[in-house]
């Protein structure tokens, strides 16, 4: 499948000089109970990680969605997000373009081909070799979290009328740019490929959607945190799949908090955009809650 030259236009920004170090707060949460909660404590800690030893993967922000509630949030966050993208890349910090299951679409590419030649690199565990929706899955780790907080039994569309299940997406959505410099897969040994070759040790995560694929996707939250990465997930660049009408019977978006708040509490810290923009963190239009 061809690509017009424009989708892929943007440059890799890239002087020779070395870019200031990245000052995160990095939140995490302790508590007793077997499912996460807002209520568990938040500690925070400040960290200092150099950008060229960090990646930024955006994980399956595709061009359609089945439900369309989801469609429509990753049409608001897509823009945004390539905001944040394009500070992380002239900054210095590697991009990872993560379509689950589209990446053929790119086969042409040198973003896609620069994944696919990345040297072998043996990775300090067992990849996981289970598989759901076209690829690998790391299953939640009973041994290490509780149950999410958040019942997706029925996939999470939160719209009037249920949308019937398909696969309804064929690339990353082309609001995100991709650089020169950036690389395409959805492959987690081509990840720790990418990430040795290039001695990153830090990885920041993006996209959708949290309960499920941001947590469980072989290049995603539980994979990159059992490799031993220093992993973060920027709290407002990310969305659930979850319908208020389901347990806990919270909003929408007091549903996507409560899974934020499992992921700080039995996988990795958090930071906002801001970190990256210095500007004030992103926030659904239809997420009127005071703040």
């Amino acid at each position: 499948m061809a690509l017009t030259i424009s989708s892929l236009l943007e440059p890799a920004s890239s002087s020779g000089a070395a870019s200031a170090p990245l000052e995160l707060t990095l939140r995490s949460r302790t508590g007793d109970g077997k499912v996460a909660s807002v209520a568990d404590a938040l500690v925070e800690k400040k960290a200092s990680w150099e950008p060229k030893r960090t990646a930024v993967i955006i994980c399956d922000m595709w061009d359609d969605h089945w439900c369309k509630s989801a469609a429509r949030r990753v049409v608001e966050l897509a823009g945004p997000m390539n905001a944040v993208v394009k500070k992380a890349r002239a900054q210095g910090m590697f991009v990872i373009h993560a379509p689950s299951s589209v990446v053929n679409f790119y086969k042409d590419t040198p973003q896609r081909k620069r994944a696919q030649a990345a040297a072998f690199a043996k990775a300090p565990i067992t990849l996981s070799t289970s598989e759901r929706w076209g690829t690998a899955w790391c299953w939640p780790d009973n041994a290490r979290e509780g149950g999410l907080p958040i019942d997706d039994s029925d996939m999470g569309c939160d719209c009037a009328t249920k949308c019937t299940i398909r696969e309804a997406w064929t690339r990353q959505i082309s609001t995100i740019e991709i650089a020169a410099g950036d690389a395409i897969t959805d492959n987690g040994q081509e990840t720790i490929n990418l990430l040795a070759e290039r001695g990153i040790d830090n990885v920041i995560l993006m996209g959708v959607h949290l309960n499920m694929c941001v947590l469980g996707r072989p290049f995603a939250i539980r994979q990159m945190v059992k490799t031993g990465k220093n992993v973060a997930l920027i709290r407002d660049m990310t969305d659930t799949m979850y319908d208020p009408r389901m347990k806990p019977m919270v909003s929408h978006f007091e549903g996507t908090d409560l899974v934020v708040a499992h992921v700080e509490r039995f996988w990795c810290p958090t930071i906002t955009s801001t970190a990256l923009t210095g500007k004030p963190a992103f926030r659904f239009k239809d997420d009127t809650r005071k703040r």
